[in-house]
């Protein structure tokens, strides 16, 4: 199956005073995307529960969280509780990731597995026939506006090989320095799902850089005559 693809700006880049009004400018998009992050996993605090509650408040977009905390397993419910309706977890970080990721699917919403950019995709291989969603890091957890890393792209390649050896189909997400100028590269190499935050957020109009970032990508995997 080919999935269509997916735009999810992250709320990392907007400005916290003006949320309402962010996530009205993004309502084109397919998820929000929320960077939970502890300060220990990651040098960054960021959100809790409590914003994935008032995002859910304020958008009918669903909510793709993205846990970046050292204690997946004893928390996650706080988010699902929240709102959340995508929940991706660090290979690197969860304790019992084939508990966690059943349990998340248990409570009826997806689940999804996260690598950082050095952990390999060989590290899925028990794993992956029971994801939602793959999602690469294509920079290093911890702030937004961060480069791309280049070696994403050999690195999705793998992945693609690891599904199809699989015949598994999940959403494979990739979060990290994407806009026009990589988005491109990604999708070709097999992503669907692209987080977007300083892109999206730092453009005069988001929702034009929404629908622009969607069709390059699907642009980029449209066959050549």
């Amino acid at each position: 199956m080919t999935h269509p693809i997916r735009i999810a700006p992250s709320i990392l880049s907007v400005n916290l005073g003006h949320l309402a009004h962010s996530l009205e400018s993004i309502s084109c998009a397919d998820y929000v995307h929320i960077d939970v992050m502890d300060g220990h996993f990651t040098p960054n605090l960021t959100f809790g529960p409590e914003m994935v509650r008032a995002c859910k408040g304020l958008t009918d977009l669903p909510l793709d969280v993205h846990l970046m905390i050292t204690n997946p397993d004893e928390t996650i419910d706080w988010y699902i509780d929240a709102g959340a309706d995508l929940v991706t977890v660090h290979y690197e970080t969860a304790s019992h990731l084939n508990r966690v990721v059943n349990h998340i699917k248990s409570r009826g919403i997806k689940a999804g597995v996260v690598l950082n950019p050095s952990t390999p995709v060989c590290m899925l291989e028990d794993i992956i026939d029971d994801v939602d969603v793959v999602m690469l890091m294509s920079v290093n957890p911890g702030f937004s506006g961060q480069s791309f890393i280049e070696g994403t792209v050999a690195k999705l390649r793998k992945l693609t090989e690891l599904c199809r050896a699989h015949d598994a189909d999940p959403l494979i997400e990739v979060d990290g320095g994407i806009s026009l100028a990589t988005i491109n590269r990604v999708v070709a190499a097999g992503a669907n799902l692209l987080v977007a935050g300083s892109a999206v957020f730092g453009a005069d109009d988001p929702a034009q850089m929404v629908r622009d970032l969607r069709d390059a990508g699907e642009a980029a995997r449209a066959p050549r005559a």
